[in-house]
This record gives structure tokens, sequence and C-alpha cells, in this order.
């Protein structure tokens, strides 16, 4: 994947937020038991892909935290720039 493609697919990917959101739908959409098999598919694969999306982002923030809190107990913090 070129650099050009790759910053296409991070401009399309999802806040967290957003993505919590989206999921959260699907799930509603998917619990009401009103959507055919295929739709139920298309929702879980979508939510699927959500998960990975979102647990990204956790996996991310619990990085910074632990960065972050690791040996500021008596130490001063230091910031980092992350990706």
């Amino acid at each position: 994947m070129s650099n050009n493609q790759l910053s296409d697919v991070q401009a399309q990917k999802p806040s967290f937020e957003v993505a919590l959101d989206q999921l959260q739908s699907s799930v509603k959409k998917l619990e009401s038991g009103e959507l055919s098999l295929e739709d139920a598919l298309k929702q879980f694969e979508e939510g699927v892909k959500l998960t990975r999306i979102c647990q990204e982002y956790l996996g991310a923030a619990e990085q910074k935290i632990e960065i972050l809190t690791k040996g500021s107990s008596s130490e001063q913090v230091q910031l980092q720039n992350f990706p």
C-alpha cells in the first residue's frame, strides 16, 4: 500500500466516538430481529470492523496512559509525541 493509499484509509477512519455510535446503532438493528439474514450479516460485519477500530483507539489510549503514569510518583511527567 502506497503512502497515498495509507493516508486515504486513515482519513476515512471515523473517530472513536463516531465508531462507537455506529457500533451501538448496528447492535440495536441486530437486536430488533427485523433484519433479513443478509442484512443481519452485513450489520454484523460492520460491527466487527467498528469493534476493531474502537479497540485500536483504546489500545493507543492505554499506551499513552502507561507512558504518562510510569514513574510519575516522584518524577516529573514527561510528555511525548505519539503517532
